[in-house]
């Protein structure tokens, strides 16, 4: 496994060789550290708070292709301790005057609009060097990630400790890229994900969810339609200013204001939260537009696959089948697709 691995890393081309071997080390460890669900959960010094959380996993990976029609085979059958908070930190970037994130392309994922790091320091020099560079830099930690069906993912220690709902949420997420992800439209793959992970948890609760379960989902869900509304509201704001003619100074002096008033904003809705702090980790740094641009990534889109699915009436197979078609064409055309299909008075924070 590793020798292919290298091998693919020397047809990258020199100027990448140092992150490509990052990256191989970072897999080769997770790797090295996986165990056999059973075998965690058969051994006496599991904790029984973890044998728990395993079982369940168990259960919704067959909840996963049975109901959802995910792909059924090896990954979320294994184990890994990273001894870390975050599978890996992912860099974004954008100029100092634009909403739109900077891409790169690698071997399999293809163009993305970030850049995926396992060493939280590695990440941090590289979202130094950005912004010497001139550009606002996001730089946030991810508890999971997809091998795209190349490899089984595990579950991680990163996030088996979350509510069964949302550990649920993030398995059927992760999963969903495995039926469908294009290498170059992260927009697309991350829209698409996010609504079948949405469904999938709608249909889990149906099923196994307790009452307090089904509350504590929809405030959940609340507080996150809050959130990315007020961020998308200032996505558009900052949008329609980078698009003025205004000189660069008086430009940049409005950009300032606008961050401010989110930030301002922002305090506002956590109060009216009663103090909840889910979200502060986003607002850690000073909010930029890379901040807002890794936010529209996952959000931007997903009401144009909601209309899709109910198109499908809700069928998940017809609605993969369906989606697998707009995959199929040019990024032009396959975003006029999904533009025809946003409800006209949707917003995309939705």
């Amino acid at each position: 496994m590793a020798p292919a691995l290298l091998a693919v890393t020397i047809t990258a081309g020199c100027a990448n060789l140092p992150y490509y071997f990052q990256s191989v080390r970072g897999q080769l460890d997770i790797w090295s550290r996986q165990q056999d669900i059973q075998t965690v959960m058969a051994d006496p010094a599991t904790a029984p708070p973890l044998r728990e959380k395993l079982e369940a996993v168990l259960s919704i990976r067959e909840f996963a292709s049975t109901e959802l029609a995910l792909p059924r085979n090896s990954s979320y059958r294994s184990y890994a301790n990273l001894e870390r908070p975050y599978a890996v930190w992912n860099v974004f970037a954008a100029p100092e005057f634009s909403i739109e994130p900077r891409q790169w392309c690698f071997i399999f994922a293809g163009c993305v609009n970030y850049r995926g790091y396992f060493n939280k320091s590695e990440a941090q020099t590289f979202a130094d060097d950005a912004a010497r560079q001139g550009y606002d830099v996001f730089l946030g930690g991810v508890p999971a990630y997809s091998m795209l069906g190349y490899f089984p993912d595990p579950v991680l220690n990163t996030f088996i400790r979350y509510p069964t709902a949302q550990l649920a949420r993030l398995i059927f997420h992760e999963l969903a890229h495995q039926v469908i992800y294009v290498s170059d439209d992260s927009v697309f793959n991350e829209s698409f994900a996010v609504t079948v992970e949405q469904e999938g948890m709608r249909r889990w609760l149906d099923r196994y969810g307790r009452e307090q379960d089904r509350a504590t989902s929809a405030l959940v869900a609340q507080r996150r339609t809050q959130f990315v509304e007020l961020i998308e509201t200032y996505r558009q704001r900052l949008a329609t200013l980078y698009q003025s003619s205004l000189r660069r100074t008086e430009m940049r002096d409005r950009k300032a204001v606008l961050f401010a008033q989110l930030d301002d904003d922002y305090a506002k809705l956590k109060e009216s939260w009663g103090g909840f702090a889910g979200f502060d980790r986003w607002f850690e740094g000073k909010p930029n537009n890379a901040l807002l641009a890794s936010i529209a990534i996952y959000t931007k889109k997903v009401p144009a696959f909601q209309t899709l699915l109910a198109r499908e009436g809700g069928d998940l197979e017809r609605f993969y089948s369906a989606v697998k078609e707009l995959a199929r064409l040019s990024k032009a055309d396959r975003s006029a697709a999904l533009e025809r299909l946003m409800p006209q008075t949707a917003d995309a924070a939705h």
